[in-house]
């Protein structure tokens, strides 16, 4: 599996040729992951995919089975969407899940006014139903799916993982 967004937008393009770079890119890079059974994850986190039908549209660019969506629970949430309705959206594309919750903290003074962070607070301690988005995989993923935790210091994985085993076993 291989995580990727569409990065910052250059200022000398416009939408439609970042698309046309998106579509050179995730073409050449289908072409190489399918014979090899790599997946590629697309992660809501820039300015086109921090909205659903942006990530989408980032989807629809290339017909792959090798393309498929690395959902990031707490940037969705930060970028001012529900991030359980978004994750029933893509369940069927769903290749990898980041397991990001986000702090009460961050939540007030960062959602809808950025697009992601590279860290959050250990799963459990923060604004992310884990139980709900465990159901949600459970009932409707097509695959196994693997959370990976995504927070900031050693402690909080350590937090983060004993709490998703938690509710992984019941």
């Amino acid at each position: 599996m291989v995580n990727t967004d569409e990065g910052p937008k250059p200022a000398w393009t416009s939408e439609e040729e970042d698309h046309v770079l998106m579509r050179y890119v995730l073409k050449e890079a289908a072409a190489v992951a399918e014979p090899r059974g790599i997946l590629i994850g697309l992660e809501p986190h820039q300015q086109y995919s921090r909205h659903p039908d942006g990530l989408d549209r980032i989807w629809q660019l290339v017909d792959s089975p090798a393309i498929g969506i690395n959902f990031d629970t707490g940037n969705s949430y930060l970028c001012g969407h529900d991030p359980y309705g978004w994750l029933e959206r893509v369940m069927g594309r769903l290749v990898h899940l980041h397991a990001k919750d986000i702090s009460i903290e961050q939540s007030g003074a960062e959602r809808g006014k950025v697009t992601g962070t590279p860290v959050g607070c250990a799963c459990g301690d923060g604004v992310i139903d884990w139980k709900r988005v465990i159901e949600l995989i459970r009932e409707k993923a097509e695959r196994d799916i693997v959370l990976s935790v995504e927070c900031g210091t050693v402690d909080q994985a350590r937090r983060s993982i004993e709490h998703l085993r938690g509710l992984l076993a019941g």
